[in-house]
């Protein structure tokens, strides 16, 4: 090895080492606000937290991996597809969050320990064909399904989901649909408004689906900036992305 190779492997390890540590930080940061957040609401079990690792490298994640995170979301098959294949052997599950094509079933099958962005019948039928092919090909297990619902009540300002009326049309399909479980509902606030309200009444919109669906106690609400909200009206899993890995790197 020449002492210009030598040189830029000491300078790579040194940025994986400084990258590593800033992860830490985060991760800690993050941690704390989740169990204060938790102590405030009087609950002694804490939510999981998924770290949304788009648009970063697949480094990254196993930096994550070796810092404890279990659960990771991403929100384009493409990328998630990429990473996926590249980290096969680490020990991460794997969450799609984002808004779906049904012919993208098939890919995200091969990888996806759950779909939180489920919004219409169709991607039910879809995503239900491509987990039972995936399957009798493999054996993976059944694909974890949460409900995404719309809270904003502006049709301008719709951030995806499907309507609250009709979210238990929705799990009536995935209970029925071989290779889906029907874990909760998943929601993102209004946009510049007040979270409290939306987690709240996402909340009341759970409790009426678990009257029906009992074993459908899945809540995943909450990222960066109203973690805090989504922990007080009982979000079981959090989506937490900028505050732990930045913002998004620049394109080169």
């Amino acid at each position: 090895m020449t002492s210009l190779e030598h040189g830029n492997g000491q300078m790579n390890e040194a940025a994986g080492d400084a990258r590593a540590a800033e992860l830490a930080h985060k991760l800690g940061l993050v941690r704390q606000r989740i169990e204060s957040a938790a102590a405030a609401a009087g609950r002694t079990e804490q939510p999981r937290l998924i770290v949304v690792t788009k648009f970063h490298p697949a480094a990254d994640v196993r930096r994550l991996a070796a810092l404890g995170v279990e659960d990771v979301g991403e929100n384009r098959d493409q990328e998630a597809a990429s990473k996926s294949a590249e980290l096969s052997g680490l020990d991460v599950r794997w969450h799609f969050i984002g808004q779906l094509q049904s012919n993208k079933a098939k890919s995200v099958a091969k990888y996806a320990a759950s779909v939180q962005s489920v919004d219409r019948p169709q991607l039910v039928e879809a995503l239900a064909k491509a987990v039972v092919r995936e399957q009798d090909a493999t054996g993976r297990s059944d694909l974890q399904c949460f409900i995404q619902v719309n809270l904003d009540d502006d049709a301008g300002a719709h951030r995806g989901g499907a309507n609250p009326a009709d979210v238990e049309v929705l799990a009536e399909k995935i209970e029925m649909a071989e290779g889906l479980v029907l874990s909760g509902l998943m929601a993102v606030a209004p946009l510049g408004a007040d979270p409290h309200p939306a987690f709240e009444r996402l909340a009341k919109i759970s409790e009426t689906l678990r009257a029906v669906h009992p074993a459908a106690t899945g809540i995943s609400a909450g990222m960066s900036q109203d973690l805090e909200a989504a922990v007080k009206f009982g979000a079981t899993h959090l989506r937490i992305g900028s505050d732990i890995l930045g913002s998004r790197p620049a394109v080169r």
